[in-house]
């Protein structure tokens, strides 16, 4: 019989908040962390709006140990030292603790700045540090050295779908015997004039530069492409047995997980292989489509893609459970969307309130699900389903229950 395994401690830092409780009181808010790119780097981008993170890592982490790390890999250490913290630091063997941590670009700040100094200055400018910088490895590495964790450290690079699947892996590590203690999430931060005028050129980013917080509209009739944001977000698993033996504090159940692959476009997306991802982890969950009274949808505010997962869950699940999109206020954080969603709809079944979508003032007339917009809803899902979808046809889907 699979081992049950509970979230212990929460950790977080984006565009709304240095930690998950300032996140989470502004997801309720329906409150924006979009902003305007005011460096002169932007001046001559179609597209010259961000969602930062609200609160420096460089507020948080010592100076010296800062600059030998690239801003992925420091935002995952921020999350992770809330998140231990938050689950009580159990005291755990070091074998049976093990770090998941994805990403979809890793050091790619590094990598960029680096080669500007290469082309620039010189092979003797450039940073000793800079492959352990750039490296993808790096946010879980780094987090298995603070901690100690010595029963793996790994890295799913799968998109935007990175921070569920590392959640998904941990699940499994604690089921298949291997750990009894498990961080998971996922780290990004990718906001640089390169990856910014390449989705600008693909049609995928929003360019409303004039109504930033107004740019990520998620299922409605004006939505334009998503925002770039940064951020990260991670969760601390344990087998259910050991968190109940040290009489921890359990936010949630995580019940289930389904990963699939589309195997049919290197970007567009597929029904088929997010229908089969969310069937997967209803499976996993033992659960039926109509005990999911809540999902956090993926939905980057795509004028195609809200449209096809829309259609996704309405095949896998139905129409009934409540549905939120918080990529409306935090932006895409790409490695770590699939982990900010996780965290948001395992607030939601543990306050009983689900944040609203931003900026739902026209919604697609194709779209049959019952949204929250204008506010917070009060609406105790007693099991909640959150999506993420990543280029490459990679599709993640975690079923979290009340504890």
């Amino acid at each position: 019989m699979a081992a049950d395994v509970v979230v212990t401690g929460l950790g977080a830092t984006t565009p709304l908040g240095g930690d998950v409780a300032s996140t989470w009181s502004a997801l309720l808010a329906g409150e924006s962390g979009v902003t305007a790119i005011e460096e002169e780097w932007a001046r001559e981008l179609p597209v010259r709006i961000a969602a930062r993170l609200r609160v420096e890592p460089s507020a948080v982490l010592d100076r010296v140990q800062a600059r030998r790390m690239d801003r992925c890999e420091q935002i995952a250490l921020v999350a992770a030292r809330e998140a231990w913290a938050d689950a009580g630091r159990p005291e755990v063997e070091p074998e049976r603790l093990a770090v998941v941590v994805g990403t979809g670009t890793g050091g790619a700040l590094s990598l960029l700045a680096q080669d500007d100094i290469l082309e620039s200055s010189g092979v003797r400018r450039v940073s000793p540090h800079t492959v352990p910088m750039l490296m993808a490895n790096g946010p879980a590495a780094w987090v298995s050295i603070e901690l100690g964790a010595r029963g793996g450290a790994h890295t799913p690079v799968s998109a935007c779908a990175s921070g569920a699947e590392a959640i998904a892996m941990g699940l499994d590590l604690i089921r298949l015997g291997r750990a009894d203690v498990v961080v998971a999430g996922g780290a990004e931060a990718c906001i640089h004039p390169l990856p910014i005028a390449g989705f600008a050129q693909a049609k995928a980013h929003s360019t409303r530069n004039d109504a930033p917080q107004r740019a990520s509209r998620p299922f409605d009739t004006g939505r334009d492409g998503f925002v770039i944001g940064e951020g990260a977000a991670l969760l601390v698993l344990e087998r259910a047995e050991f968190a109940a033996a040290r009489a921890a504090r359990v936010h949630a159940v995580l019940a289930g997980a389904g990963v699939t692959s589309d195997a049919h476009h290197i970007t567009a997306a597929h029904q088929d292989g997010q229908v089969r991802a969310m069937r997967l982890a209803l499976a996993a969950a033992g659960l039926g489509p109509l005990d999911i009274q809540h999902i956090h949808a993926h939905a980057t505010s795509t004028p195609l893609g809200d449209l096809v997962e829309a259609h996704s869950i309405t095949e896998a699940v139905g129409s009934h459970p409540v549905v939120t999109a918080t990529k409306s206020m935090t932006g895409h954080l790409f490695g770590a969307a699939g982990a900010v969603g996780a965290l948001a709809a395992l607030l939601a079944v543990r306050d009983g309130t689900v944040p609203p979508t931003a900026n739902l003032t026209d919604p697609d007339p194709g779209i049959k699900l019952d949204i929250v917009s204008g506010g917070p809803r009060t609406a105790r899902p007693r099991a909640a389903l959150s999506n993420a979808f990543g280029f490459g046809g990679h599709n993640a889907s975690l079923v979290f229950t009340a504890a």
